[in-house]
C-alpha cells in the first residue's frame, strides 16, 4: 500500500498549469473575426438591425457571435 503523496501531483506540475495558454479552438477563434472588425458602425445592428449608438456594431454578443457563424457558412 503506497503513500497519499504518491497519488498526489507534485507542486511543479500544478504550477505548470497556472500558467498554461489560454485553450485554443472553435471557442477561441469567436473572439473577434477579421470581417467583424473591417465593419463600419452604422447606427444600428448588423444581424437584427436593432437601432444602436455610433459606435456599436451589434447589439449583443448573441448577434455578433450569429453573424460570424453566418459569415462562416457562406464562405
Amino acid at each position: 500500500m503506497g503513500t497519499i503523496s504518491e497519488g498526489l501531483p507534485d507542486q511543479e506540475s500544478v504550477a505548470g498549469l497556472a500558467h498554461a495558454s489560454p485553450p485554443s479552438g472553435p471557442a477561441a477563434a469567436r473572439v473577434a473575426s477579421p470581417a467583424r472588425q473591417s465593419l463600419p458602425a452604422k447606427g444600428s445592428c448588423w444581424y437584427c438591425e436593432k437601432p444602436l449608438d455610433s459606435v456599436k456594431r451589434f447589439c449583443g454578443k448573441g448577434c455578433a457571435d450569429a453573424f460570424d457563424e453566418e459569415a462562416e457558412f457562406t464562405r
